[in-house]
């Protein structure tokens, strides 16, 4: 009966852990922005810069 309390009080206080971290992230500004990270995958990072570049030589 006594490792049922124990891993009770393990159990508890690693939720607590958990829930301490979480709290902490949230502060942190770590679940802030959950929609860019998931599409920014799909766009292809030399269409940027060569587009850039086209502006460049546009304006001059």
């Amino acid at each position: 009966m006594e490792i049922l309390y124990l891993m009770i009080l393990c159990s508890v206080s690693l939720a607590v852990i958990f829930l301490i971290l979480f709290i902490y992230g949230i502060m942190k500004g770590q679940f802030d922005d959950d929609e860019s990270p998931a599409v920014r995958i799909l766009f292809d990072s030399n269409e940027d810069i060569s587009k850039e570049s086209k502006n460049d030589n546009k304006e001059k």
